[in-house]
């Protein structure tokens, strides 16, 4: 028991020092040497009663990092031999321009979820989209749970915090990243060449689900698009059924001409639907209105979203399975694929209005809101890579300045205004 200067037992632990000063000690879990020490022993008592507890519960970290070096640590450890190169430039890219900025010069174990949600507030008050708020999201859980396991912080601040995405602002669009990965995966797949077909002409999937052969004009190479399918209940209807109907407005009866792409998904489907035809069984029976879609199910039955939605899923999943849950693409719609055929037209220079027509807009002001609502994005993503081009340049003149710098060090000469002294 430890004892005060009139030899008064103080605690187990507690002495008092000949000025007065009273001071506890004890080793942690982790071998460290925790002290305590002040005039007011009853505080003294209390800091070091709950460091104990801590200790024994197991609920204390075992040192106070900043999140800039925890992050460096993190990488290294845990994603350097895991993700790919590529990924780790954005990885890194997203830390230093958005996280590193906020929150990096705290400790982790001050960081709370309120300044989380705050980081994340403020990057969509900047005008940030939901992939760039939802990865600076997913980065920092997964940091904060690698400094879980590890101790160095009590729980994670960055678990729970949800993103929502409004819809009414933001469009799925795929990134041309994403679209290689997605159709490199995709291939030889069923829907395949549903996929193919409706990025490259930003078909609706309802008038892809009612497309038929003899609606491709292989003289003027184009599609001549004058339906729609729908899966609905209607009024006399007893659950929901298959209709076949006109295009959503006017303008949706246009046509649409046949890329490269295009034409080759097009005539293998052609061949695949000749294969799926012959495998149904004669017991089964199909509607003669859709026995003429080109595009169908396995069993020669009419598609809806869902049965689309559900085969991109797995294309997605399978994509994942093989990368970083950090890496990890978003599931997206159908109709995203629409959204990806306008960005890639706006891309490639394309003018709104022939877009337009391409769409079929009742309007110009329909395809200049999904315009302005996409380009930005892509402008600034295109004004990264110039500031990481820029970043480089800058970092060459500065090593260039030092190596000459050196250089006149090592030479023994004295820059002097109007010429130079050697001494």
């Amino acid at each position: 028991m430890g004892k005060d200067l009139n030899g008064k037992e103080i605690g187990a632990g507690i002495v008092q020092r000949k000025n007065g000063r009273y001071e506890a000690r004890f080793v942690d879990r982790f071998g460290k040497r925790i002290s305590f020490s002040g005039f007011d022993l009853k505080d003294v008592k209390k800091r070091y009663n709950e460091a104990i507890y801590e200790n024994e519960k197991e609920i204390n970290i075992k040192k106070d990092i900043k999140l800039d070096q925890w992050y460096k640590e993190w990488m290294n450890v845990y994603k350097y031999d895991v993700i790919r190169e590529n990924t780790r430039r954005h990885y890194n890219h997203v830390y230093t321009k958005h996280i590193s900025p906020v929150l990096g010069n705290f400790n982790l174990s001050s960081i709370t979820q309120v300044q989380i949600k705050k980081l994340l507030k403020d990057l969509d008050k900047k005008g940030y989209g939901f992939e760039t708020r939802n990865k600076v999201r997913i980065l920092l859980v997964d940091i904060f749970n690698k400094a879980l396991i590890n101790e160095y912080v009590r729980r994670n601040p960055a678990k729970g915090i949800t993103i929502k995405r409004n819809d009414k602002v933001e469009r799925r669009v795929l990134s041309q990243e994403e679209q290689v990965a997605f159709f490199d995966c995709c291939k030889g797949t069923f829907y395949d060449n549903l996929f193919v077909t409706a990025v490259t002409t930003g078909m609706r999937i309802g008038e892809l689900a009612a497309l038929r052969w003899s609606d491709i004009d292989w003289n003027q190479n184009v599609i001549h698009v004058t339906r729609t399918l729908v899966y609905q209940k209607f009024e006399d209807d007893e659950k929901k059924e298959f209709h076949l109907g006109d295009p959503k407005t006017e303008t949706s009866v246009r046509d649409i001409p046949i890329g490269r792409q295009c034409g080759i998904a097009l005539k293998k489907q052609y061949m695949q639907k000749a294969v799926v035809t012959n495998k149904v069984p004669v017991t089964k029976t199909i509607d003669r209105q859709f026995e003429d879609l080109l595009f169908t199910t396995k069993f020669n039955t009419p598609l809806n979203s869902q049965i689309v939605s559900e085969a991109i899923d797995k294309i997605v999943n399978e994509i994942n399975l093989t990368r970083d849950y950090l890496d990890e693409m978003e599931t997206f719609s159908a109709h995203c694929f629409r959204h990806t055929f306008a960005t890639r037209c706006f891309e490639a220079g394309i003018q709104p209005k022939t877009v337009q027509s391409y769409l079929g807009h009742a309007n110009l002001q329909m395809t200049m809101d999904l315009y302005t609502s996409v380009m930005p994005r892509h402008m600034a993503t295109e004004m990264d890579k110039v500031s990481d081009v820029m970043d480089e340049l800058a970092e060459s003149g500065e090593k260039l300045a030092e190596s000459r710098f050196d250089a006149i060090q090592n030479s023994n000469i004295i820059p002097i205004y109007g010429g130079s002294m050697v001494v």
